[in-house]
């Protein structure tokens, strides 16, 4: 029972500070307790993604009617 237990203790241990980065999708054996970056880039970076990718869909979208407009 005793080896049980330790056994235990030792899996919590190394289990989890790896589920905590497994959770936040970083690398499984980099610092658990590592600052994120700040919130407002976070959302910076998302949203600079998001209007490159939507100004391309627009752009394929419309781009028959500027075709037939040329013409």
């Amino acid at each position: 029972m005793k080896k049980f237990f330790i056994g235990l203790a030792v899996g919590l241990i190394i289990a989890f500070p790896l589920g905590i980065n497994f959770g936040k999708d970083v690398p499984l054996l980099s610092n658990p307790f590592a600052a994120k970056p700040d919130i407002t880039e976070r959302v910076k970076e998302r949203t600079g993604e998001l209007l490159k990718d939507t100004k391309e869909v627009i752009h394929d979208a419309t781009k028959p009617v500027q075709e037939k407009l040329r013409k």
